[in-house]
């Protein structure tokens, strides 16, 4: 019998990047040192850290169970653990800066290394039983409506475009208004779905609370844990993406959200298998008759 493997628990760095929004002016200045310095935070005392950080000793304490751990001791061992598999500091090692005097090679192989990591550090995190409960209520539902604006709408249009092409029927809703409108007449046996790399869109949370108000399974894909679209939600699937210089929310964060849509439409896709494979072999031989024959 196949033992069901354990969901990943996240790197501290991805933790702490996803907890900065949420936290207070306090415990950001010492998550501010913690990603400058990790290695030095490892070696410090607790006193030694809250000295640096103009806090108090309690603020550290909180700060530590904010991310999951049990102390300061905890914390330590962690950032220990981290720094001995990178000598690379997390604030700037990453590469994820982009400055005045940057060649556009340079501003390239920042891309990559931004990009690519948002995808490594989504899947190393993404908590695949959370994944497995929305494939089964999107493959179950009796509708699917997408709530998404600006650069997330395009994420959940592919997605929407995906699902048709397997016969699962979904909306796209980028207008707040006709969002509202549509989740108003959800209920159990549905699903929404809630696109948000800051999980803070007014436009995205309001018909999603509508549609868990209304019984509605909800599902939120956002960067932050703590984010009202995150609380908002039934079922969360995380992204960890990092924002680089004039680029909050851009394509790093879109090619992590589509790592897990991807994920989100083959899981449907697998589950009703026989329907899905039929749909997709007729929606492609409707469309043959449009490519150029070579």
């Amino acid at each position: 019998m196949r033992v069901p493997a354990e969901s990943p628990v996240p790197s501290l760095e991805v933790r702490l990047r996803g907890l900065l929004p949420a936290l207070s002016p306090a415990q950001g200045r010492i998550a501010a040192e913690v990603l400058r310095d990790p290695a030095g935070v490892a070696s410090s005392t607790i006193g030694q850290l809250a000295a640096r950080c103009g806090t108090s000793l309690p603020s550290v304490t909180r700060f530590c169970l904010a991310l999951g751990l049990s102390g300061y001791a905890e914390l330590r061992l962690a950032l220990a653990a981290e720094s001995g598999r990178t000598s690379i500091s997390w604030e700037r090692g990453t590469g994820t800066e982009v400055g005045p005097d940057d060649s556009l090679d340079d501003v390239l192989r920042t891309l990559l290394r931004a990009d690519t990591r948002a995808l490594e550090d989504t899947v190393a995190s993404l908590d695949v039983d959370a994944l497995g409960r929305a494939v089964r209520a999107i493959s179950d539902a009796r509708r699917i409506d997408l709530y998404a604006v600006a650069g997330s709408a395009s994420v959940a249009e592919d997605l929407r475009l995906r699902l048709h092409r397997i016969g699962r029927g979904a909306s796209t809703w980028s207008d707040v208004h006709t969002a509202l409108a549509s989740s108003a007449l959800l209920g159990p046996g549905d699903v929404a779905v809630g696109i948000s790399h800051s999980g803070e869109t007014i436009e995205v949370l309001e018909p999603l609370s509508r549609a868990g108000t209304q019984g509605a399974t909800t599902v939120a894909v956002t960067n932050y844990p703590r984010s009202p679209v995150a609380r908002a939600a039934d079922i969360v699937l995380l992204t960890a993406a990092q924002d680089i210089t004039f680029r909050t929310g851009g394509l790093s964060g879109r090619h992590a959200q589509m790592i897990v849509l991807d994920a989100l439409y083959l899981g449907v896709a697998q589950r009703d298998y026989p329907l899905a494979e039929q749909a997709f072999d007729a929606t492609a031989q409707a469309v043959s008759t449009h490519r150029h024959p070579h």
